[in-house]
């Protein structure tokens, strides 16, 4: 028995210590979002609502509001109300191309709203101070080296180094790449890291090699505080990696931004109305600006049509490789002490293998 209570002691010490460095290793984050996790929910038009911020700002992350392409007035209602009930920082999310950008970018200077994240495409450098004006901490997505470099330019507070392993639309260039080219080269500027996540185990490397944080997407998805559709839960827990797929661009023509989605039906669509398209700016009939608005406006229809009304065949299943790793649908607080522990334990193994080192 004593040998028991001893080992059990010696187990509660480790988790200590490995609690202990996890702060550590991490702190930066923690104090740049002012969070006690510096795990971030990523913004996913349709799912990362008023509720699953309230949800993940209780559980003690980072959540991001999706401004998605809402109609502005049901925009900033769900700004007002993340505004007057979530006490601790969040950030509310902007699609640089989504039609309703520039409305929503208007309402937002004007709330008290501590951060921004710019998305799909790189804003303007006015774009960038005139938010950070406004008092507002900027965050940029980057999806290659000159995209961030260009970010750190205009002056953003920090990156989104998202690899094309993660879901929605996504840049061409992995996060493994990525890292070398952008996270190890810019000295200490807040970068989180993003695509293909979902273990605590990978989350800790990462912070090891100096990441500010994490991003999870699909993992939040899948949780149950998220108010999509069963049927799309179902759909990414049951998903392959390898049926994630990332949608071509048939023509330099009609420039489209990539989008990952499990394959069905919506991206085969979705081949069908660029080819539409094309031929239709071959003729005249549209220009590309018009072209490249309904491409938007198919995946804004289409993605609805998944997370609400749970229609798995013709809807857009947007999801990174990651549901490869996610088989379980549970609620926030289960997913952020499980990354927690994973990372302690990790952090353990990797600080255990140093002492055999040097002894």
């Amino acid at each position: 028995m004593a040998m028991i209570l001893k080992e059990r002691d010696n187990a509660h010490i480790r988790r200590h210590n490995a609690m202990k460095l996890l702060d550590q290793i991490w702190k930066k984050g923690q104090d740049f979002l002012g969070v006690r996790y510096p795990i971030i929910s990523g913004a996913m038009t349709w799912v990362s609502d008023y509720q699953l911020v309230k949800a993940v700002s209780d559980a003690g992350a980072f959540p991001v509001l999706a401004g998605g392409n809402m109609p502005p007035d049901i925009f900033e209602a769900e700004v007002d109300r993340c505004v007057q009930n979530i006490k601790s920082p969040f950030a509310v999310n902007l699609i640089t191309i989504a039609p309703s950008y520039r409305d929503h970018y208007e309402i937002l200077r004007s709330k008290n709203v501590p951060f921004v994240v710019f998305a799909a495409n790189f804003p303007k450098k006015k774009d960038v101070t005139d938010m950070k004006e406004a008092g507002k901490k900027v965050l940029s997505f980057a999806s290659t080296d000159s995209i961030a470099e260009q970010m750190i330019r205009f002056g953003v507070d920090g990156l989104l180094l998202e690899g094309s392993e993660a879901g929605g639309h996504i840049g061409h260039v992995s996060l493994m790449i990525l890292l070398q080219q952008v996270m190890f080269k810019v000295g200490d500027f807040p970068i989180f890291v993003a695509g293909g996540l979902a273990t605590g185990q990978m989350m800790a490397h990462l912070l090891l090699m100096g990441a500010y944080g994490c991003q999870f997407g699909t993992l939040f998805a899948m949780c149950q505080e998220s108010t999509a559709h069963p049927r799309f839960k179902d759909a990414l827990r049951r998903a392959r990696a390898r049926q994630a797929i990332e949608t071509p661009q048939y023509d330099a023509r009609l420039p489209v931004v990539a989008v990952r989605a499990i394959k069905n039906a919506a991206t085969q669509q979705f081949g069908r109305i660029q080819l539409d398209l094309l031929a239709r700016l071959e003729s005249g009939q549209i220009t590309r600006e018009a072209a490249q608005f309904e491409v938007e406006t198919f995946w804004v229809g289409s993605l609805r049509r998944a997370v609400v009304d749970g229609d798995i065949e013709s809807g857009s299943l947007m999801a990174g490789q990651s549901v490869g790793l996610v088989s379980e649908i549970r609620p926030i607080r289960d997913i952020i002490r499980k990354l927690t522990e994973e990372a302690e334990a990790q952090l353990e193994k990797v600080r255990k293998t140093f002492r055999d080192l040097t002894d």
